[in-house]
C-alpha cells in the first residue's frame, strides 16, 4: 500500500510538471496574440512577383528603407514592372530585373537616394536596388540574392527579403518574365 501511495505521489508529481510546461507554452502563446497594451503593430507591405516560372513574395522593409520601398511601391502599383524580364542571372549571387530596355542600361524616370541600414544584409533572399557607380543612381532594377552576398553591403540598398517563393527564385533565368507585380498592405 504505501509502495502504491509513493508511486501515485511521483505520478501526480511528474503530470504537474508536464501542466506546467504545457501551460507554460500556452500562456506565451496567449500572450504573443494579446493586444500589446495599445501598440500599433504595423505588418509590412509585402511584394508579390507572378512570373512566368511561378510566384515568389518578399516583405518591404518601409521603416529601415522608406524611401527605397516608396519607388518600389509606387512602380509596382503604376504597372511599371508588369512584363518586364530579369535580365541578369549571376549564378550564386542574383538574378536583376526592373529594366524596361531589358539589356541593364534603362531604368525608371528619377532616382532615389542610397539608403543602407546596418541590420539588412544581403542574406540568401535579401532584395537589394541596383544601381550605377554613383551611389544615388538607384531607379527601377532590383536583384534578389541567390546566395550571402555579403561584398554587396553598406553599398547597395537591401529594401526586402523573400518571405515565399525562394525556389521559385532560384530558378530564375535571364529572359524569364515578371508578368505581374502587385502589392499587399
Amino acid at each position: 500500500m504505501k509502495t502504491l501511495m509513493i508511486a501515485a505521489f511521483f505520478l501526480l508529481l511528474l503530470s504537474g510538471c508536464i501542466g506546467e510546461a504545457g501551460g507554460s507554452a500556452r500562456s506565451e502563446e496567449l500572450i504573443v496574440n494579446e493586444d500589446v497594451g495599445g501598440i500599433d503593430v504595423k505588418e509590412n507591405p509585402v511584394a508579390v512577383i507572378i512570373t512566368n516560372k511561378g510566384e515568389f513574395r518578399f516583405e518591404l522593409y518601409e521603416e529601415e528603407a522608406p524611401a527605397t520601398v516608396a519607388n518600389f511601391i509606387e512602380l509596382a502599383e503604376s504597372g511599371f514592372y508588369d512584363g518586364l524580364t530579369f535580365h541578369r542571372y549571376e549564378p550564386g549571387f542574383v538574378i536583376q530585373g526592373g529594366d524596361p530596355r531589358g539589356d541593364g542600361t534603362g531604368g525608371s524616370e528619377k532616382t532615389i537616394p542610397l539608403e543602407i541600414h546596418k541590420s539588412l544584409r544581403h542574406d540568401k533572399g535579401a532584395v537589394g536596388m541596383a544601381r550605377t557607380q554613383d551611389p544615388n543612381s538607384a531607379t527601377s532594377q532590383f536583384y534578389v540574392a541567390l546566395d550571402p552576398a555579403h561584398s554587396l553591403d553598406d553599398g547597395y540598398a537591401v529594401f526586402g527579403m523573400v518571405s515565399d517563393g525562394m525556389d521559385v527564385v532560384l530558378n530564375l533565368r535571364a529572359g524569364d518574365k515578371m508578368e505581374k507585380v502587385t502589392i499587399e498592405r
